[in-house]
């Protein structure tokens, strides 16, 4: 359920949940002997769960099993499918550099084992998200050749209704992570000349370990946090430090004339402060005015 148009701006008319870097192992083993990878992705699976049909898709941002083990990718549907059936939400999946393309494609969407790059194209209510494939088998570091870009030129030749989001797994944005540099997206020249002027609305990414934004050739770039371990920024500046915590997804909000992105934490935490559904109804029925008075006017104190 879409929230009421209590202030400027209306209901979104899409959202789309975007998860990142599951990096899921065999039989659920602790990824680096300690990180519990499948109870964060359960965690995080409840948490959109609350949201219910507002959700439109769940866009998985690569990196889903850590080793590409056949195994990992179905700990991965047996945590997402029945949440996609349970909310109507359109499941979507983005192959990452630790992803295997033989087994993602058998495992998670049911095709031929193949080695060509796994680019998809999905409509959601008149919004285009094309999965772009940026890895390079064999290694970590990310590429777009002429092929792909060709086949993305061609998929933005005719604008969708409600514009076009880009999943890919490597981000066309800076890092201040400076061994992070050596597996960046290449290709990116002659990205920007396809994707600029299009209508493209947003570019999704992974890869990071952290939350972050960006722009690329005029478009708003959002990186997902991972769910399997977070980069620590604030380690020393010539250090790549994974933490055991710090796992996040995105929401994105997607109105007529803009979007919003918004980083959701994971994990149950304590209520500071909360105003539950009632309250919200009783909002709902004061005019404008009342709704000042009711909730904005700040309480003496005594």
């Amino acid at each position: 359920m879409q929230h009421p148009q209590l202030g400027r701006y209306p209901a979104a008319r899409h959202l789309v949940a975007q998860i990142s870097d599951t990096h899921l192992l065999h039989g659920g083993a602790p990824l680096g002997g300690s990180a519990d990878t499948v109870s964060a992705l359960a965690q995080v699976s409840a948490q959109l769960e609350r949201l219910g049909s507002s959700i439109d898709a769940i866009v998985v941002t690569g990196d889903v099993a850590d080793l590409g083990e056949p195994d990992a990718y179905r700990l991965a549907l047996d945590a997402l499918e029945p949440l996609a059936r349970r909310t109507g939400a359109r499941l979507i999946w983005v192959m990452g550099n630790h992803d295997e393309r033989a087994a993602f494609r058998t495992e998670l969407l049911d095709e031929p084992a193949g080695e060509s790059p796994v680019h998809r194209i999905a409509d959601v209510d008149g919004l285009r998200i094309i999965t772009l494939d940026s890895t390079v088998p064999g290694y970590h570091h990310g590429e777009l050749d002429d092929a792909s870009l060709d086949w993305l030129d061609a998929a933005l030749a005719e604008p969708a209704v409600h514009g076009t989001i880009i999943a890919m797994h490597h981000a066309p944005i800076a890092t201040p992570l400076a061994l992070m540099d050596v597996l960046e997206l290449r290709g990116q020249e002659r990205l920007a000349e396809v994707v600029r002027d299009r209508d493209v609305r947003l570019i999704l990414g992974g890869h990071l370990h952290y939350a972050t934004n960006g722009s690329f050739a005029g478009i708003p770039v959002s990186v997902a946090g991972a769910t399997a371990y977070t980069m620590d920024l604030s380690a020393p500046p010539r250090a790549l430090v994974g933490i055991d915590g710090g796992r996040s997804f995105t929401l994105v909000h997607l109105f007529d004339d803009g979007l919003v992105t918004s980083v959701v934490p994971v994990g149950p935490f304590p209520a500071v402060t909360s105003f539950g559904e009632e309250f919200l109804t009783e909002i709902e029925l004061l005019s404008p005015e009342q709704r000042l008075e009711r909730f904005s006017r700040k309480r003496a104190t005594e």
